[in-house]
């Protein structure tokens, strides 16, 4: 069931305030400035690539650049927090100058303040505030779009939390709790957005079972935003059947697009990925297929509120 005070699923305008609004599902691209990132192995870890790589993912189309200096993939150690800001805020300021949309992905209430006076637009932690307390009193006071999402710890021993009973009501009643946190903290309703946190803390069966399940998801009554891009499920699921091998993560953008477009057309917000272009020509057919299925029109782009 849907939070009392959120919109209902499937509602008009189930979008984040001030955020783009293309009658679309949205493509987040992603900036990762660490050095030990599992999707592309620390490429655009110097400032000046980071914001090479950003903008030339705006150029393909994306909606929202996501820029991140923590590793989270499972195992990681956490950097200090001034190289946390040292890595993202130059990104963040020149991506923001050049016009882009920007995402800082971070656990942290001092890199947030400070990457949304850098110009940020959107917060996206993945511990949904659990791991710094300051995180959600400073949501609500900056009132902008936040990303909470389903988490058990950090990533140097988060997969030791990935028990379930059934993984979809316990995501769900965590997730639940989390949006509760946040609205009593002063969070506004509409700057909600839940993530069901694919990858985090779960095993490739836990993943699928999510992805099968996403109307459960949006029945919180947020807008959702899926993070399948390059993860290890998908690896698993196209391992070579000779050796037994994972597919490396760069070769895993196809099966990517795959999920994507199975998310779009069960009405996800937003996708946040590696590969832009391919992505956004998923959700274009998607939501023109959906539109002629339904026999309405194609929504035409809406202006940036």
């Amino acid at each position: 069931m849907a939070h009392p005070t959120l919109s209902r699923p499937g509602a008009p305008g189930l979008h984040p305030h001030g955020l783009p609004r293309p009658g679309r599902t949205l493509v987040m691209g992603v900036v990762n400035v660490t050095p030990d990132s599992f999707s592309d192995g620390g490429l655009a870890f110097a400032p000046e690539a980071a914001v090479a790589h950003g903008l030339a993912l705006v150029e393909q189309g994306a909606d929202i650049v996501d820029v991140g200096g923590e590793s989270t993939r499972p195992g990681a150690v956490r950097p200090p927090v001034a190289e946390e800001l040292r890595r993202v805020l130059p990104v963040v300021r020149e991506l923001a100058a050049a016009g882009a949309v920007v995402s800082v992905d971070t656990m942290r209430a001092e890199v947030a303040a400070r990457a949304l006076d850098a110009g940020a637009r959107l917060i996206n932690d993945v511990s949904g505030g659990l791991a710094d307390p300051a995180m959600l009193p400073s949501m609500a006071r900056a009132e902008v779009p936040y990303v909470v999402m389903h988490w058990r710890g950090h990533a140097a021993g988060m997969q030791a939390n990935a028990r379930y009973g059934d993984v979809v009501t316990e995501v769900l009643g965590e997730l639940r709790a989390r949006i509760d946190a946040a609205l009593a903290a002063g969070v506004a309703p509409g700057c909600l957005v839940v993530d069901p946190g694919l990858g985090f803390a779960k095993e490739a069966g836990h993943n699928w079972e999510l992805l099968g399940r996403l109307d459960e998801v949006r029945a919180l009554g947020c807008p959702v935003l899926v993070g399948a891009s390059r993860k290890s499920f998908l690896g698993a699921l196209l391992a070579d059947p000779v050796t037994g091998r994972p597919r490396p993560a760069a070769q895993r953008d196809a099966a990517t697009t795959a999920v994507s477009v199975l998310a779009a057309a069960q009405g996800v917000w937003c996708l946040r990925v590696h590969d832009v272009a391919s992505t956004l020509d998923a959700v274009r057919v998607t939501a023109r297929w959906g539109a002629e299925s339904a026999g309405s029109p194609v929504p035409a782009p809406a202006p940036v509120l």
